[in-house]
C-alpha cells in the first residue's frame, strides 16, 4: 500500500523540483504568515491533507470502498484552488511574492531572477507532448470530425455511427446527435473493454464482410473507414452504399435504416 501512494505522488510530482518548492514554501509561511485565516488556508489544510494522502489506513480505506481507480484522483482534487486543499501554485506563488516584498536592494532583484529561473526549470513545456498539436480549427479537434459530423447529422434527431479509433475522443465533443457502439472506453486499457466491432474496425485490413453486419446490430446508419486502409468485402452486399468521400475517409450508409434525410 505504501508502495502505491509513494508511486502516485511521484507521478504526481513530475520533475520533483516544484513539489520542494512548494515544500519550502509551506515551512516558510508556517513562520512568516501571521494572519489566522491565511495561515487555515495556505498551511494547515494543505498540511492535513498531505498527512491524510500518506496514511496508509486512509489509503486502504478508500481502495476497499472504490478500488484502485479512485485513488490517484485525490491528488486531482487536492490541487484545486477552489478546493483549499493542497493549492500548489497559490502557496508558492504567494510565497514567492511575500518575502520578494520583504527582501530590500540587491537581494530583492536577484530573489526574483532565481524564482523565474525556478519557475521555468521546474516543468517540460506542455506543448512539446505529442498529444499537443496546432488548432485546426475553433473546436480545437481534427477537422475531419466536424466535416464529417455536418456531413451525417440530421436536424432534429440522433444518428448512430461508427468510428475509427483516432475520431472517438471527439465526436461527442462536438455533437451530442451523432451516437457510437462505442466511445472512449476502448481507449483505456485498464478499462479493459472488449468490442468486436471495434476489433475489426482497427485491424490492419478491413473486412466489410465482419464490419458492416457487426454495425447493423447497433443500427448503424453509417460507417466510417480511413480512405488509406485496404478493404476487403462489398458493401452493397449488406444494404450499405458510398455515400461520400472527405478528408481521407469514406462514408458508409445503410441504406436499410431511415432517417429522415
Amino acid at each position: 500500500m505504501w508502495k502505491m501512494i509513494t508511486e502516485l505522488f511521484q507521478g504526481f510530482m513530475g520533475t520533483g523540483l516544484i513539489m520542494g518548492w512548494y515544500l519550502l514554501a509551506l515551512v516558510y509561511l508556517w513562520f512568516a504568515e501571521k494572519d489566522r485565516r491565511r495561515r487555515v488556508l495556505l498551511v494547515y489544510a494543505p498540511l492535513a491533507v498531505l498527512a491524510l494522502y500518506f496514511n496508509p489506513l486512509f489509503a486502504r480505506l478508500v481502495y476497499g470502498a472504490v478500488g484502485d481507480e479512485i485513488y490517484y484522483r485525490i491528488l486531482w482534487l487536492v490541487k484545486s484552488l477552489h478546493s483549499g486543499m493542497l493549492p500548489v501554485t497559490i502557496v508558492v506563488a504567494y510565497a514567492t511574492a511575500d518575502l520578494y516584498g520583504r527582501l530590500r536592494g540587491r537581494k530583492k532583484y536577484g530573489f526574483a531572477v532565481l524564482s523565474a529561473v525556478l519557475v521555468m526549470s521546474s516543468g517540460s513545456c506542455i506543448y512539446a507532448s505529442p498529444h499537443f498539436h496546432k488548432a485546426e480549427n475553433l473546436y480545437h479537434m481534427p477537422q475531419a470530425v466536424v466535416d464529417i459530423c455536418d456531413a451525417i447529422q440530421v436536424e432534429g434527431r440522433e444518428v448512430m455511427a461508427v468510428f475509427p479509433k483516432e475520431m472517438l475522443s471527439f465526436v461527442r465533443q462536438y455533437t451530442p446527435l451523432v451516437c457510437m457502439p462505442y466511445g472512449r472506453e476502448m481507449l483505456v486499457e485498464r478499462w479493459q473493454a472488449d468490442n468486436p466491432l471495434y476489433d475489426a474496425m482497427e485491424a490492419p485490413v478491413l473486412d466489410l464482410d465482419v464490419i458492416l453486419p457487426l454495425a447493423k446490430t447497433y443500427s448503424s446508419h453509417f460507417v466510417i473507414l480511413p480512405e488509406g486502409k485496404k478493404t476487403t468485402g462489398h458493401a452493397e452486399d449488406y444494404g450499405f452504399v458510398l455515400v461520400n468521400r472527405m478528408d481521407g475517409y469514406v462514408i458508409y450508409q445503410d441504406t436499410g435504416v431511415y432517417i429522415g434525410l
